[in-house]
């Protein structure tokens, strides 16, 4: 009888512990693009979150590095990002297009104290890059399974140069993401480490309901509260480490009971991780980066005007008539009146791209634009020497419906005349032109922003516009 009440007593105190409710806790941030100046209020929020949860799990959403030249520029490209990233815990990160840029991709994984978590990215075995589709952490004994996915193009590969993706083939994550859904099954938590966007978030949350949680970057989407689509939690915030997510989810007999999503300024938090502030005074010591290069009369508050500074500088160093800039390589939003320095042009173009040179017709270089973007607004190109007057669609108004190519004196490009045209080598790389027009010169980009300044001295593009939209009727 003792031993059948023991028995009894032993099944039903298993009961309870199953039934009982836990809560795990994740710190989520996305698109840090190296500010690792915020690595110490970073780190200290991270400390202050362990001390209610020492299980807390640590992730990121893709694009660590990109945009801070005293990161980008250090003898082992995005090292600092790694060292600090090892410092403060990090769990994993998925890739980000942006991850493939320069290539020390192979050596930072190398260096990283976590993984990096990709499905939907297959390096050969001569890369030397090493992946994991997905990682399954055990927290206290609850399994967190998390599965990671980075965006493709509309030409099936990540937004960076195609030489960057060298022995790197690519699928749709709508196809690989099915293959994991067993991993729901044998853990508590399911989470999707997205670098896809929000757009496409929502979808597979629509797609994959046995998701719990999907941590989403790429877009720079700042969301607020609890953003639940279909019963999964979407997260995302702006980039730059402006804001992190914190996450709490409740587990209850092997299943998500309750999602939060808490965002935190993190810049506002105190500095209190000594150790972090002094790595980064030790990258930053780099006085080439401060040398000033010309003096802006009055702010750029534009990214179009800062492209119209590329292009004119494009122009004036290679003696073309044309110039071209996409706008995802103007880096920063914004430019303050006063000094420009050697680290301000970096971080606007960050990419080591090289100068391109074309011969090409008015209408070669409107098909040049327009298949670069994908007949969409949002990716339409900068430009010099010219002005373009963009129709839109007056259904879908960022659908490009036609353009119209103009002088900068307002009056028709001649269509047929072949123009010199520069640009920088990922738009010819990512467009079409006519076979054997384009000439890449021995010369980056921002050596020749660099340049161009140095000779002006003084800049002022304040209210700049060589970009014109109307809505067709």
């Amino acid at each position: 009888m003792k031993k059948i009440t023991m028995t009894w007593l032993a099944l039903m105190l298993a009961i309870i512990v199953n039934a009982e409710k836990r809560e795990i806790h994740i710190l989520a941030v996305n698109d840090m693009h190296a500010q690792i100046e915020v690595f110490p209020q970073l780190a200290a929020l991270a400390d202050s979150l362990r001390t209610i949860d020492p299980s807390l799990l640590i992730f990121s959403a893709g694009d660590n590095r990109t945009g801070n030249p005293i990161n980008d520029k250090y003898i082992l490209p995005a090292y600092p990002m790694v060292a600090l990233m090892n410092q403060v815990g990090f769990n994993g990160s998925t890739l980000g297009n942006h991850e493939f840029d320069v290539h020390s991709l192979k050596r930072l994984i190398g260096l990283s104290n976590f993984r990096y978590i990709c499905a939907n990215a297959f390096p050969s075995d001569s890369s030397g890059i090493k992946l994991v589709p997905t990682q399954v952490f055990d927290v206290e004994g609850l399994k967190v399974g998390v599965i990671g996915c980075i965006q493709l193009s509309p030409a099936g590969i990540p937004s960076t140069h195609p030489d960057n993706l060298e022995g790197i083939s690519f699928k749709p994550a709508e196809e690989i993401i099915p293959q994991y859904e067993s991993l729901s099954k044998e853990c508590d938590v399911t989470i999707l480490l997205s670098h896809l966007g929000y757009p496409d978030d929502i979808k597979m949350a629509e797609k994959f309901p046995w998701l719990d949680l999907i941590i989403g970057g790429h877009t720079h989407t700042q969301l607020k509260g609890d953003e639940v689509k279909n019963g999964v939690l979407i997260t995302q915030n702006r980039n730059k480490l402006h804001r992190v997510t914190y996450i709490t989810l409740t587990v209850e007999d092997g299943k998500v009971v309750d999602k939060k999503a808490e965002y935190i300024d993190v810049r506002k938090f105190p500095k209190t991780v000594k150790v972090v502030e002094e790595m980064i005074r030790f990258y930053n010591d780099n006085p080439t980066l401060r040398r000033v290069l010309a003096v802006a009369d009055t702010p750029f508050e534009t990214r179009e005007e800062l492209g119209c500074l590329m292009c004119d500088a494009f122009m004036a160093e290679t003696g073309s008539e044309i110039a071209i800039e996409n706008p995802g390589g103007v880096r920063i939003d914004t430019l303050p009146q006063g000094d420009i320095t050697v680290r301000n042009v970096l971080e606007m173009d960050p990419f080591d791209n090289h100068a391109v040179i074309l011969e090409l017709t008015g209408d070669e270089i409107a098909h040049m634009m327009l298949t670069y973007c994908h007949n969409t607004l949002h990716s339409f190109p900068y430009v010099g020497g010219m002005q373009c007057v963009i129709t839109l669609e007056k259904d879908f108004p960022e659908k490009i419906q036609s353009i119209r190519l103009l002088t900068l004196e307002g009056k028709k490009l001649n269509m047929k005349k072949k123009y010199k045209v520069v640009t920088n080598n990922y738009i010819p790389a990512t467009s079409e032109i006519p076979e054997g027009s384009a000439h890449t010169l021995n010369l980056e980009t921002s050596d020749i922003i660099m340049q161009y300044l140095e000779k002006k001295g003084q800049v002022s593009y304040q209210g700049v516009r060589r970009l014109t939209t109307i809505h067709a009727k």
